[in-house]
Formats: structure tokens, sequence, C-alpha cells
């Protein structure tokens, strides 16, 4: 299991590549604040509703100086597909290696239907104007996560 990541670290930089195939790297951020969040597989019930939460509170989250992106294992053609089918307004990038949820502590044991496997795991980051870790969740719910994130960053609801 990779090493989760804790307030007050710096945030490993990666470039990735979005939806549109464009690279996108997390220094070029440098200055704002970006919400990281990391998502198991596009399309899929609970990661359309994270998706889609995010979405409907980019207003806000921009208001309060948050960019968000969303990374998954999934191959960019996916994220492209699922970005239109949901109307989603902020970056999808594709880590199909999944080396940057690995540097993140967002890749590890997983287990359903009483299996054991490798996987991603559902995470947020925060990172500040800096690129250092503001907060660090694992192991969110798909559904009212971005309403206590919001909470937690004390972002009016």
């Amino acid at each position: 299991m990779s090493e989760r990541l804790a307030a007050g670290e710096s945030a490993p930089d990666f470039t990735l590549d979005d939806a549109a195939g464009n690279e996108m790297t997390l220094s070029s951020l440098r200055g704002g604040k970006v919400v990281v969040y990391f998502y198991p597989a596009a399309a899929t019930p609970g990661c359309t509703t994270e998706a889609c939460d995010f979405r409907d509170n980019l207003a806000s989250l921009g208001a309060a100086g948050y960019t968000v992106l969303g990374i998954s294992p999934d191959p960019v053609a996916k994220l492209a597909s699922f970005s239109e089918q949901e109307s989603l307004t902020f970056p999808l990038l594709s880590d199909e290696d999944h080396a940057v949820a690995e540097a993140y502590g967002a890749w590890g044991e997983k287990k359903n239907y009483g299996k054991t496997y490798e996987g991603l795991i559902r995470s947020t980051i925060v990172v500040d104007e800096e690129g250092r870790v503001a907060l660090a969740q694992y192991n969110v719910r798909a559904t009212g996560h971005v309403a206590k994130l919001r909470r937690d960053l004390g972002i009016d609801q």
C-alpha cells in the first residue's frame, strides 16, 4: 500500500493527459488552491454521483479560489465520453498506470464482496498555493463528500 499524504507535506507534482488528450501539470496551477480527487472508474454509479456533485458545486469552489481536478485510471477516451455525457466542466485526468494515485496514497488494498485486491481508494487531496497538502481525506464516500469537503474548507453552503 502506498503511503498516505498528510497536511504540510509537499504534494507530488504530476503531468497527466486530460479528457481532450492535453497534458496538465499540477505545478502549472501553483499560486492557486487545487482540489485533486481520485475516483475508481468513470461512468459507474458512485463515481458519476461524485463527479456531478463536484460539477454542481464548481461555482462556489471556484469563487473560494479552488480548481478541481478529477483523476482515475481510465483511458483518455473513456474520460472524454464520461465528461461529455455528464456535462462535466472541470478537467478529468488519466492515470492509467496509477503512478500518481500511488504517489498520493490513493492506491492500495481494497475489499469488495469478500475479495481483497489492489485498486484506487476514493480520496481527495487539497493542495495550497505553495504546492503543499492542506487537507488529505481517504476512503471518502461518493455521496455527500463534496458537502463535507466544503464544510471542512469553510466554504458557505
